[in-house]
């Protein structure tokens, strides 16, 4: 079996993974049929193994490692989606997240154009947009929705926040307003990193130069991830941080809603 390596330069897509059948293959983490919070309707998540970035609220940091996931083909994957397609079909779609999925291109996009071609559902992909660039525009044909990760709108909190620059994600909003295609930004609300008056009124600014938008989605930081960088070994920098007040939540909802925007 040849397996696709992680790259170690940053903005690197592993090459696609084919299993000595001569099958698409990926590494996923996980699945979820019934999400009602991963786009339009209910969905079928599929969570895929994989990231570069190292958010320090991350909930999910035991999908950081592509290679801790589990190997499956493309057939495999769409013969479980297969088994709810005729309800997702008229009730929600297809939603694909990570990790991030952009590293694991080539399996992320076959599964989008079957899903999309033989079961015609909805498809939403989850992304923070870091290594769009890499893919040309036809990518993008076959899904019909993007929740895009604006994680921070200043430069310098954003790499702090993340360990990853903020540029790459601000080009691919407007590649993606360009192209037409419907977004949901998604802005993860942790008191004290993402919380200031200023950077969220310029997160606004910037959202409203963007067609396409159809909803932000304001998420409040909670620590349910917290469990994993202990039982992974890593350093867990939040530990002090609560939830934000439901008046905090309000306050940024309210930012985004003053300004035209759909929040929520």
């Amino acid at each position: 079996m040849t397996e696709n390596t992680e790259g170690k330069q940053a903005g690197m897509i592993s090459p696609a993974c084919i299993d000595e059948r001569g099958r698409l293959c990926g590494f996923v983490h996980s699945s979820e049929m019934g999400s009602a919070v991963d786009g339009p309707g209910m969905r079928f998540v599929l969570f895929v193994s994989g990231c570069q970035f190292r958010c320090l609220y991350c909930h999910n940091p035991d999908t950081i490692k592509m290679h801790n996931g589990t190997l499956r083909t493309v057939d495999h994957v769409l013969e479980e989606i297969a088994e709810f397609a005729s309800f997702l079909r008229f009730a929600g779609g297809l939603t694909i997240t990570g990790g991030e999925p952009l590293m694991q291109a080539d399996f992320v996009r076959e599964i989008f154009y079957l899903a999309k071609h033989d079961y015609h559902l909805h498809t939403t992909l989850d992304t923070q947009g870091f290594l769009a660039a890499l893919l040309d525009d036809e990518w993008f044909d076959d899904i019909d929705l993007v929740l895009l990760d604006i994680k921070h709108i200043d430069p310098d909190k954003y790499l702090r926040l993340t360990s990853k620059p903020l540029q790459p994600t601000l080009d691919f909003a407007r590649r993606l307003s360009a192209m037409g295609k419907k977004m949901w930004i998604r802005y993860v609300l942790v008191p004290g990193y993402t919380d200031d008056f200023d950077d969220v009124e310029d997160l606004a600014d910037f959202v409203l130069t963007l067609d396409g938008v159809e909803r932000v989605e304001v998420l409040p930081f909670h620590k349910m991830g917290e469990h994993k960088w202990e039982e992974l070994g890593f350093p867990y920098h939040l530990k002090d941080v609560r939830a934000p007040s439901v008046e905090l939540v309000k306050r940024v909802i309210n930012q985004f809603r003053v300004r035209g925007l759909t929040a929520c």
